[in-house]
């Protein structure tokens, strides 16, 4: 498994847990469970773990990919700070998770309003999530880039046949 593989791997771990996170932390708030909010905030440290990883991979992947042709070192770099961003909010709604966690075994006060911090929180975080996860899908899937058409799939595909034919002829 190479670098670029191995952040393939894990990139999708970041944005997926704050979104059974949000779930999870609505459930607790919704059934007044205080061991299902505990849940969602665990699920959201392992957000914040996994965006470490994700990061940790990031600059290797980067040097492995630019190289390949067709691959933009602009579109490199704006995924690059959209997931700097997004990763910087799930270290904060995790740190927030931690506090709430605690909290809540300790049956402080602010235990009350932690769950409404940190779904405010993970609802932020997704936001910048659909932004790094887009930007970072658009480096190597050019049908999800803005301004890209049917008939440039169409001729794609044209063109790797017409290739295809070449090379058996």
């Amino acid at each position: 498994m190479n670098n670029s593989h191995l952040h393939l791997v894990v990139n999708h771990l970041p944005i997926i847990f704050p979104i059974v996170g949000i779930i999870i932390l609505f459930l607790g708030i919704f059934t007044k469970s205080e061991v299902t909010k505990r849940n969602g905030y665990t699920i959201f440290i392992l957000g914040a773990l996994a965006s470490i990883a994700a990061m940790a991979t990031g600059e290797n992947a980067e040097d492995a990919i630019e190289k390949l042709q067709g691959v933009s070192k602009d579109l490199i770099h704006i995924h690059e700070e959209a997931a700097e961003l997004f990763a910087g909010f799930s270290y904060v709604t995790g740190g927030f998770s931690l506090l709430a966690l605690f909290s809540s075994w300790k049956n402080y006060s602010i235990s009350r309003f932690a769950p409404y911090i940190v779904g405010l929180l993970a609802i932020i975080t997704l936001f910048f999530a659909q932004k790094a996860g887009t930007t970072g899908g658009e480096i190597r899937h050019t049908e999800i880039r803005s301004g890209f058409s049917a008939n440039q799939q169409e001729n794609i595909g044209t063109d790797d046949k017409k290739t295809s034919d070449r090379d058996h002829d």
